[in-house]
């Protein structure tokens, strides 16, 4: 996203646009403050690109006015970029949003996923003048995973280390990533969700490990798990009277990005095993609120490893 503006920018900047105000959408965002801007023309005929920085997944009234009245006013002088979090459907369809599509252009970026980072980093590299062999990337995007800046970093930090000279190439190996990157990944409680779906104990270690360095409350992973496990009840009461795991997908409306892994636990889990993971989740917020003496992350590592295939209560 990062990247898109500043390819926004850098082509106001060419079209004469050399001043730029930046206002940062909160709570105690006042709106006045834009539409002052905007109605205000430089007596000096200065082009202004008004950066505009939503920090809502919702545009409010006030907001929605402001941007209406920025359009019907049409000043040359002026150009709008807006930054946001992801938009809903539900804005997307709406008849706010429609009568302003034509006006606007719109450029959506997508998480990435493990598989795209890999491809990511490669083409990055590439660019850079770096050739990394396959056991180097994986390396590098398991390190990096969930955090593009520190990836962009990391390879800033490479390029300067061995001194890379203009038109030239260098190769790395996975010994040369691990001696000079940092571990730089991120995750939340719901990529620990679907390690566990997926299988991959070891992953759900170090997500978890992740987690509690970063001073997460571990009520809300466990949260993400129980809420997991009371939808795969549900699936597998399904598939336990003869329904086809493709249609119990669809009609529980499971994105795509989560079919692989709620059909890999579909497929190995029974209804058996999720009431004893809920019970165990029990004991867990107990542990939690102080109501027992375990540890709670140790609990909860505990918990995903029964997710993930290793049974471990009986």
């Amino acid at each position: 996203m990062q990247e898109s503006a500043d390819a926004a920018r850098s082509y106001f900047r060419d079209d004469g646009f050399e001043d730029r105000e930046i206002f940062n959408v909160d709570s105690e965002f006042s709106w006045e403050q834009f539409k002052a801007s905007s109605n205000n023309l430089s007596l000096f005929s200065t082009k202004k690109v008004l950066d505009l920085r939503l920090n809502n997944l919702k545009l409010d009234q006030g907001g929605k006015a402001a941007i209406d009245n920025f359009i019907a006013n049409n000043h040359p002088e002026f150009a709008l970029l807006i930054t946001s979090l992801k938009l809903d459907k539900t804005v997307l369809n709406s008849k706010w949003f429609k009568a302003h599509e034509a006006a606007l252009a719109l450029v959506q970026v997508w998480p990435m996923d493990r598989n795209g980072l890999v491809k990511w980093l490669s083409q990055r590299l590439n660019t850079s003048g770096i050739d990394a062999d396959r056991e180097a990337l994986q390396i590098l995007s398991q390190k990096v995973e969930g955090n593009l800046l520190a990836a962009m970093q990391e390879i800033e930090k490479l390029k300067l280390l061995i001194n890379l000279k203009e038109e030239s190439r260098v190769s790395l190996n996975a010994k040369t990533i691990m001696q000079v990157t940092s571990e730089n990944s991120r995750f939340d409680a719901y990529d620990l969700v679907d390690a566990a779906l997926l299988g991959d104990s070891q992953r759900c270690q170090k997500i978890i490990v992740n987690l509690r360095a970063e001073g997460v409350y571990p009520l809300l992973p466990l949260n993400a798990i129980t809420r997991e496990l009371r939808s795969l009840s549900i699936m597998i009461g399904k598939k336990e009277v003869g329904q086809g795991l493709n249609s119990i997908l669809q009609t529980s409306r499971v994105w795509f990005s989560r079919k692989q892994a709620v059909m890999n636990a579909l497929q190995r889990l029974s209804s058996q095993d999720i009431w004893r993971m809920l019970h165990r989740a029990m004991e867990v917020d107990k542990a939690i609120k102080g109501a027992s003496l375990s540890n709670p992350w140790d609990e909860i590592s505990t918990l995903t490893l029964d997710l993930s295939g290793h049974h471990i209560f009986q």
